[in-house]
């Protein structure tokens, strides 16, 4: 009764209602608790969105001076070590980050309260950019409108630089719908195999593709060395220590005179195994006596009396 040991319960008596999924208003309601938190917080250091800032491939808006800040700190650093797991390797320099330009509601001076992040709008329209209204910035010169512009004003270049863009490289802000998602995963891909980072500028060469380069360069050189190593240098023969005749006719008579050495050493008589074998060894020893017999002797058997 009490789950005390009497009696086991079943799954039926713990469980009494069965999980629900959640509704369409709670769904919402996280989507929008994930925007309000990506529109207002670094998600690296956890403080309010100032500008500078700065976006990656994912359309994540950071604190540029902290992200920079972080970056230049060793690898086994833990803030480092945290700022990786949130990049999830999608940022490695500079050249992998746009600043985004986001135009300052206007108000009274002092508006901004105190912990919490700027206001935004859209410079064309005027409508808020964050947390329950679409945004996009534009690669590579980073200015930020709604995406209600794309649709009414549609144009190939900037409405405030003019400078041109092609249409993959509208990047929506802290997107949700998973075709915004994966159109960014694909766009990063090809971008990547074309040797560009997410600000359209060439990624930074490996290493090992500069001494690949090195070695194609020097192909003259490399066949000289084939050579070299199919035909190596033959080494010189060691010459014999002793030259002279002299010489090796004493090395003869030594190596005689050891002999006769080994010979007479093993002829000689060895006093050790002589012990081991001579006469006394084999005299029988006085038997041993032990608890049953201390304090007893027996009569010699050769030396004893006969009984009449």
């Amino acid at each position: 009764m009490g789950n005390d040991g009497g009696s086991i319960p079943t799954r039926r008596e713990l469980v009494k209602e069965a999980a629900k999924l959640p509704t369409t208003s709670q769904l919402k309601e996280q989507l929008l608790e994930k925007q309000e938190y990506g529109w207002t917080t670094d998600p690296i250091s956890n403080k309010p969105l100032e500008r500078p800032i700065t976006s990656d491939c994912t359309g994540k808006l950071y604190n540029k001076q902290d992200l920079l800040e972080l970056l230049i700190l060793k690898e086994d650093d833990s803030r480092r070590i945290h700022a990786e797991r949130v990049l999830a390797g999608n940022v490695k320099g500079l050249k992998d980050l746009v600043d985004v330009k986001l135009e300052v509601e206007a108000g009274k001076p002092g508006k901004k309260e105190v912990g919490k992040s700027e206001r935004w709008v859209c410079p064309i329209t005027g409508k808020p950019l964050g947390a329950g209204h679409k945004g996009v910035y534009l690669v590579p010169c980073g200015h930020a409108f709604s995406t209600t512009v794309l649709k009414e004003i549609p144009s190939e270049k900037c409405w405030q630089c003019e400078e041109a863009f092609a249409p993959n490289d509208v990047i929506p802000i802290i997107p949700t719908d998973e075709t915004d998602i994966a159109r960014l995963q694909l766009r990063i891909k090809t971008l990547r195999e074309k040797g560009l980072t997410h600000s359209l500028k060439p990624a930074k060469k490996s290493k090992k593709r500069n001494k690949g380069a090195e070695a194609n360069e020097g192909d003259v050189d490399t066949t000289t060395d084939k050579k070299k190593k199919a035909n190596p240098p033959t080494m010189p023969e060691k010459k014999p220590m002793i030259n002279s005749a002299s010489a090796e006719a004493i090395m003869k008579v030594v190596r005689e005179e050891e002999k006769k050495r080994e010979k007479k050493r093993k002829a000689e008589p060895n006093e050790n195994l002589e012990k081991l074998f001579s006469k006394e060894a084999r005299k029988p020893q006085a038997k041993p006596t032990d608890f049953f017999t201390r304090g007893y002797s027996f009569p010699d058997p050769d030396n004893a009396v006969g009984t009449g």
